[in-house]
């Protein structure tokens, strides 16, 4: 066959699998308002860098061979904003983008090359599942032979979009990886509504099983959820910026931008006087890091914690934060597997942690207990002490009871600062006095002022940093300018930034 014959059948075979699933299929996906595999990727990378891996793959079933573009897989390589990220994106316009094993092979390429030279890896997911019949029979489901498919050691983040039905492995993917985002509409299960409901023999609704509420706000497996595969694919880019692309360097630093020091002034003025007062700690942090660089995880789940990406001084940060909006600030089961999430992605991509602590303790009762809220507690302990980016913490109001040191107090941070404005102790005064001297204060209201008064002896910040607990009080006008100073003494210069990473074989979920 002539040179001219071979490109030409090149470019036809090219053409073909860049078809994907035809047409029809395309068309009927753009009137939905959805992007297809390929755009997708397209979004995802910057302009002309898209290197594919797997153009020319299809089944190895012979009736199938004609009709399965890519095996329903679109892998490959591409850059985001500057740095080389592998990807694979499912296109469920051939077969639902399910599972096979061509397209299998595809995905362990991408997991190999991403772990062996350092990038970050995205999954865009849309699957019905396995494929049905290539998976059934033992020779089948055994033939994978490969026990380390779901292993994580974290040498490299990994983002996952749910950007449609995803089940099987887009879930599996999904739950595994450091940052999920999901679009509204998207469901994320183990088995699809049908299968469920021929198993079960009752009617089992999508949104129900595995909807966007489900796992922003009861499982937690999602960190952000958003209306349209642009925003999850801008998520996703954005989380990436707070992260280095391999866990053996330090994250990117950035430009801070103009006026990142002009919202702190006026921070007091965010926060009542009573702490039987709330507020919203999100928008105390937005005055305290650089302008614009909050990037919250999990907003939906265990909200009385904030745990949020950002900048300060124009490097990253982790920050972990008690939000009294929301039971008093008070630390729920939910709130303890968020943080310690948190910390194992800040740790495993020496990423330093910042603690903002206004909170009366755990919220305590039968559902606490129900939930395992005590091994929790136990478990947030346990990940404080193998943590090994630089910890510092400050303490606006209340803190009290175990949960100080589950905040930072205690030696689990390397450095801690108070506000004016704090008061530490076992529990809040007026509790305290009503256990210890059992004075009704509707009764014996004056002998019940007495009796907090004592209660409050040694709560002061001073009382604190008396005995060195705590390393400084702080005009809360300065936190922004302390935190950065603190940042930088506590900097990892023998490491080049890199920590010890001991947290990065704990588990994404708990």
């Amino acid at each position: 066959m002539a040179f001219e014959e071979l490109l030409k059948e090149l470019d036809a075979r090219r053409q073909k699998a860049l078809a994907m699933g035809g047409p029809e299929k395309l068309a009927e996906r753009k009137a939905q308002g959805l992007l297809n595999a390929r755009e997708r990727l397209d979004r995802l990378f910057d302009p002309g860098s898209f290197l594919e891996s797997g153009l020319f793959s299809v089944s190895n079933r012979p009736e199938d061979k004609t009709t399965t573009p890519a095996d329903g897989k679109v892998a490959g390589y591409g850059r985001v904003n500057g740095r080389e990220v592998a990807a694979i994106s499912n296109d469920f316009t051939v077969k639902g983008a399910s599972s096979a094993q061509i397209n299998i092979k595809k995905l362990k390429q991408m997991k190999t090359v991403a772990k062996k030279r350092g990038i970050p890896l995205v999954f865009l997911g849309e699957s019905t599942g396995a494929r049905m019949p290539d998976v059934m029979g033992a020779g089948s489901i055994g033939s994978k032979d490969d026990p380390q498919e779901y292993l994580r050691m974290r040498e490299v983040p990994w983002a996952a979009g749910v950007l449609g039905h995803c089940y099987g492995s887009s879930a599996w993917y999904g739950s595994m990886s450091d940052f999920c985002v999901m679009r509204k509409g998207a469901i994320m299960a183990v088995s699809s509504p049908r299968l469920i409901s021929m198993a079960t023999g009752k009617q089992c609704d999508g949104e129900e099983l595995g909807g966007w509420r489900v796992h922003s706000e009861v499982s937690g497996l999602v960190d952000q959820v958003v209306d349209t595969d642009e925003q999850a694919i801008d998520a996703i880019k954005q989380f990436l910026s707070y992260l280095p692309s391999h866990y053996m360097e330090a994250p990117p630093e950035y430009p801070v931008p103009e006026g990142s020091d002009d919202a702190i002034r006026n921070v007091m003025d965010l926060i009542p006087e009573s702490t039987n007062q709330v507020y919203d700690m999100r928008k105390v942090i937005q005055c305290i890091v650089d302008r614009g660089s909050m990037f919250e995880m999990k907003s939906r789940f265990g909200k009385t914690l904030v745990t949020a990406l950002a900048r300060l001084d124009g490097k990253s940060v982790g920050i972990i934060a008690n939000n009294p909006l929301y039971k008093g600030g008070a630390i729920d089961a939910d709130a303890c597997r968020k943080v310690q999430a948190f910390f194992v992605l800040c740790d495993s991509f020496n990423i330093p942690i910042v603690m903002l602590v206004d909170q009366p303790g755990f919220l305590i009762g039968m559902e606490g207990e129900q939930q395992g809220v005590t091994g929790k507690v136990m478990n947030w302990l346990n990940a404080m002490t193998l943590v090994t980016v630089p910890k510092i913490s400050v303490i606006l109001r209340k803190s009290y009871g175990l949960a100080v040191s589950n905040m930072g107090a205690g030696g689990n941070c390397d450095e801690l600062a108070c506000w004016v404005t704090a008061e530490i102790s076992f529990m809040k005064p007026d509790f305290g006095a009503k256990v210890v001297f059992g004075v009704d204060p509707e009764k014996e209201p004056e002998k019940f002022k007495e009796a907090v008064a004592k209660m409050s002896k040694g709560t002061s910040p001073y009382d604190m940093a008396a005995i060195y607990t705590a390393q400084d009080v702080i005009d809360p006008r300065d936190t922004r300018s302390w935190l950065i100073r603190m940042l930088e003494v506590q900097r990892m210069r023998m490491t080049n930034g890199v920590g010890q990473h001991l947290m990065r074989t704990w588990p994404t979920s708990f």
